[in-house]
This record gives C-alpha cells, sequence and structure tokens, in this order.
C-alpha cells in the first residue's frame, strides 16, 4: 500500500503535459489491438510501434524529472491544457498517417485536432476511405477530448473562474467543503487527481451504457462504440457518416438520452451546492436547454405542416410523426454541439417540400450547453444571465424602485455576472468576425466562411455538411485555410477568455 502511495505520488510530480502525452501514447494500444483482431497487420504495427515509442519517451522524460518538485501556480495547469490541444494532435497523427499513407501529415494533425477538441470536423468525407481501425482512433481521441474537458472543467478552469464560471456567485465545482471537493488548498495536481478519480469512472460506465443500448438497438459493435464515445464527448464523430442506416429510431432514442448530459452538469454530478437547491428542476441551464428543445422543433414542425396542408398524402399522419422527431433529435443533437443528423430529418423536408434553413443549426450551435460539460458554445448560462439582465431591466422601466430577490436559480450568479456574460459574447463575436474575415482573405467564399467559423468556434464540425446551402469539402481548402481553422478549434474550445489569461502578466509572475 505504501509503494503505490509513493508511485502514485511520483506520477503527481510530474509535468501535467508529460502525463497527458504518457496517456495518450498508452491509449494507441487500444485499435493496435483491435487491428490486429481484424486482421489489418499494416495498421496495428502502426498503432503498436508509435505507442511503444510514445511510452519509452515518456518513461525516459519521467525518470529524467525523478525527484524535481515542480511549481505551484496558476498559470501552469491552463498553459498545459493549451499545449495539450496544440501539441498532442501531433504525436497522435503518427500512427494515422502510417496506417493511411494516401494522406498528408498536414492533414492527419486536422483530423486529430479536430477529434481531441471534440469540433469533429473531417476532411474524409467518405467513411470508406478510412479503415475501421483509423474510425475507432478518431472516436477514441474525441473521447479522450471529451473527458479532459470533465475534468479541467472542475480542476483547471474552474479555481480560474474561466468557462463559465465566471458568471457564478457560488457552488461550482471546487468549492465545496465537503464531499470529493473542497475548499481547502490543493495543489493542480491533487485537484486534476481527484477530479479523475471521480468523473472518469461515471464518463467510462456511461458510455459502455450507451454502446451496449446501441448494439442492442441494431448497431454494428463497431459503430455503435463510435457513436456511444461521439455523443457521451459530443464529438459527432461517427465509422458510418451518420445515423442513416444505423439503429433507427431506437438508436436515435438512446442517444438523445445521453446528449442530455451536455445540457447540464447536474444531469451526471452532485458535486455542487445546486444540486441539493431543488437539482434539474431549477437548474437554469437545463431548463432553458428543454425550453428550446420544445420551441425549435414546434416552430420547425409547424413550418413544415403548412407546407404539407395542400399534399395529397396517403401516408401524412407516418410522415408527420417522423418529421417531428427528426426535428426533435437534430435539435438537440446540435444544441449540445453534437452535430448529429437524425435518419428521420429527410422525412421533414420531403414530407413538406420544404428545406429546413441551416442558420437554426447554426443559432443552436451558438448557444451551446451546458457549463463544465463537453458541450461548446457560448453556454446557456451564459445566456441565462443575459436573460436575467434583459428582465430586470425591463422590470425596472415599471418600477424604477423595486426591490426583488432573485429566486433559486437567480443565486446562482454573481451580481456582475450579466456585464461578464456580455463581454464574453462580444469577445466570441470578435472572435467569429475575425475568423471570417481571415477565411476569405485566403480565398474561401464569404457564406462558406461564416459557416466554417461558427462551426469551429462552437465545435460543431457536422455544421459544414448541414449549415450551408450544400456541403464544404474540406479537403479541397487551401493550407491556411486549414491553419486558420485549427487555430478557431483551439479557441473555440479553450474559449477567448481563458486564452486572455494565458496572456496575463500577473499569471505569469505567479
Amino acid at each position: 500500500m505504501r509503494r503505490n502511495s509513493s508511485l502514485r505520488s511520483d506520477l503527481l510530480q510530474l509535468p501535467l503535459f508529460l502525463l497527458m502525452f504518457g496517456i495518450g501514447m498508452m491509449s494507441m494500444f487500444v485499435p493496435a489491438i483491435y487491428a490486429l483482431l481484424a486482421d489489418n497487420h499494416s495498421a496495428s504495427q502502426a498503432f503498436f510501434y508509435a505507442g511503444l515509442l510514445g511510452t519509452v519517451t515518456f518513461l525516459l522524460i519521467g525518470v529524467a524529472h525523478a525527484g524535481r518538485t515542480p511549481r505551484q501556480g496558476a498559470l501552469g495547469p491552463l498553459l498545459s491544457l493549451f499545449a495539450a490541444f496544440v501539441f498532442l494532435p501531433a504525436a497522435f497523427a503518427i500512427p494515422f498517417v502510417e496506417a493511411l499513407p494516401t494522406t498528408r501529415f498536414y492533414n492527419a494533425y486536422f483530423e486529430m485536432l479536430s477529434a481531441l477538441t471534440t469540433t469533429g470536423a473531417t476532411l474524409f468525407d467518405d467513411p470508406a476511405r478510412l479503415s475501421p481501425t483509423l474510425h475507432l482512433w478518431r472516436a477514441q481521441v474525441g473521447w479522450m477530448g471529451g473527458l479532459l474537458m470533465w475534468v479541467a472543467a472542475v480542476a483547471i478552469l474552474a479555481p480560474l473562474n474561466l468557462g463559465g464560471f465566471e458568471v457564478t456567485a457560488q457552488a461550482e465545482p471546487g468549492r465545496r467543503e465537503t464531499g470529493l471537493y473542497s475548499t481547502a488548498p490543493l495543489s493542480p495536481r491533487r485537484r486534476i487527481g481527484r477530479a479523475l478519480q471521480g468523473l472518469a469512472p461515471l464518463y467510462g460506465g456511461l458510455t459502455l451504457l450507451l454502446w451496449v443500448l446501441l448494439v442492442f438497438a441494431g448497431e454494428e459493435p463497431l459503430a455503435a462504440l463510435c457513436h456511444a464515445m461521439s455523443v457521451m464527448a459530443t464529438s459527432g464523430i461517427s465509422a458510418t457518416g451518420g445515423m442513416v442506416g444505423s439503429g433507427g429510431i431506437v438508436a436515435e432514442v438512446f442517444m438523445a438520452f445521453f446528449m442530455l448530459f451536455a445540457l447540464s452538469r447536474l444531469m451526471f454530478s452532485s458535486d455542487t451546492v445546486t444540486a441539493t437547491q431543488g437539482g434539474l428542476r431549477t437548474d437554469p441551464e437545463f431548463r432553458i436547454g428543454l425550453g428550446i428543445l420544445v420551441l425549435v422543433p414546434t416552430v420547425l414542425f409547424a413550418r413544415h405542416f403548412l407546407g404539407a396542408f395542400g399534399l395529397s398524402s396517403g401516408d401524412t399522419l407516418s410522415g408527420a410523426l417522423m418529421a417531428l422527431w427528426g426535428s426533435i433529435f437534430t435539435v438537440l443533437s446540435f444544441l449540445s454541439t453534437t452535430g448529429f443528423v437524425s435518419e428521420f430529418w429527410s422525412e421533414t423536408q420531403s414530407w413538406s417540400g420544404l428545406r429546413t434553413p441551416g442558420l437554426i443549426l447554426m443559432g443552436l450551435a451558438l448557444v451551446g450547453g451546458g457549463v463544465a460539460t463537453t458541450a461548446g458554445g457560448v453556454k446557456l448560462l451564459r445566456v441565462f444571465a443575459l436573460y436575467r439582465n434583459g428582465v430586470r431591466e425591463m422590470e425596472q422601466l415599471v418600477h424604477p424602485n423595486a426591490v426583488s430577490g432573485a429566486g433559486v436559480a437567480g443565486r446562482r450568479l454573481q451580481s456582475g455576472g450579466a456585464f461578464i456574460a456580455w463581454i464574453f459574447f462580444m469577445l466570441f463575436a470578435l472572435s467569429f468576425a475575425a475568423v471570417t474575415l481571415a477565411l476569405t482573405y485566403v480565398g474561401v467564399t464569404f457564406d462558406e466562411a461564416l459557416v466554417l467559423a461558427i462551426a469551429m468556434l462552437s465545435t460543431t464540425g457536422p455544421l459544414t455538411e448541414w449549415g450551408g446551402e450544400a456541403p464544404i469539402v474540406l479537403l479541397s481548402l487551401s493550407d491556411p485555410a486549414k491553419a486558420i481553422l485549427a487555430a478557431a478549434m483551439v479557441l473555440g474550445r479553450l474559449e477567448t477568455l481563458a486564452i486572455i489569461a494565458l496572456l496575463t502578466p500577473d499569471l505569469w509572475r505567479s
């Protein structure tokens, strides 16, 4: 027991980026074993040798760092998180390009960065071009990126009041006096260790459960595993190119339920005081998410109902029901920034003959999911803060001197939460404008630049296929355009405030 404790202590002393590198290298043995069982020996060798080389490198650097006391500071974990998103995809791309020699390392790096940031945008529109091993690797990297954000939100972003925590007043991860997270001073590594110990089994267990349910619904094991990992990570990565031909409506119902985990942290964790103050019933993020989930499909259904009113069809009722479900699933998928489109989404259009504007899907992705989840976008809590501020301003127009309580949901916001949320929204808008202009400068059309900017900043890669008039072929973009998209993915995953925090002199001095 003492030896295990000493070993765990030695591991905690290693640099955080080195630990993430080691975990990533050892994870390559999973696709290596799968490729071996599938008789794909070339891919198995590529992943095995890359994983072995990376693991040996990790051990050698770890031995060299043995006995060194790491510096404690607020900048280190955030900088390690930034470095993970920038440099780890380069290591992940090595076995990818070895197993697919027909592509360039630059494209493989883009693919791995897209997976790690849970964006899910792919350069390979034809799923048949990639082997099952590479599909598994893409989904696995996206799954690890989702777990990384679960842990980072609790142990890195929350203590720095970033990632949506800047608008909250209390009751966020890491601020409880009892339980898994405590207010006692802890080193960043110990916070990460506690968060990983508490969240990793839950994350893995939910993924395993969804995988079993999807296989039960009729999906192939590999496709079900990729879909399960993608739903939990909200990466939108699929081994089959989407939901068409998958497990049908039963599989979509299972996936839709697990997508709810991206709307609120209270769906999977009780590490906040708000979990004991009404739970999901009073959680503003979950309530806003459900409101959008009811409102938008209803509007879409009404629009297509009016379009189909004058059509004579024998299966109008069945077509209407399929169209309604297609709208519900797709709206929830893009709201959670997963990006899966229902198998019955086409029924929505064929039923009425009207095309659903991609602008609706882009707006849903912009809103995004909950704070401290794997979802991207502006986040529902910030939207709630702006809504509360708007309501308060209108109340003051009628009753300038009124004094009212904030309510259970309103107490989650600090006094200046709406102002900070507005600042973030403005920074997001400036980032969106900058990415759009940069893309147009390197030759991308304006319409495509708008879709690409929203897709990357909201980490909703499938928007490139469904957000515009026609699917955008990322492989045809120039190398400078891909570089801009790569930077936008990192910016969208870490958010603008975290990037600004990295440039703050006070953090460097500490």
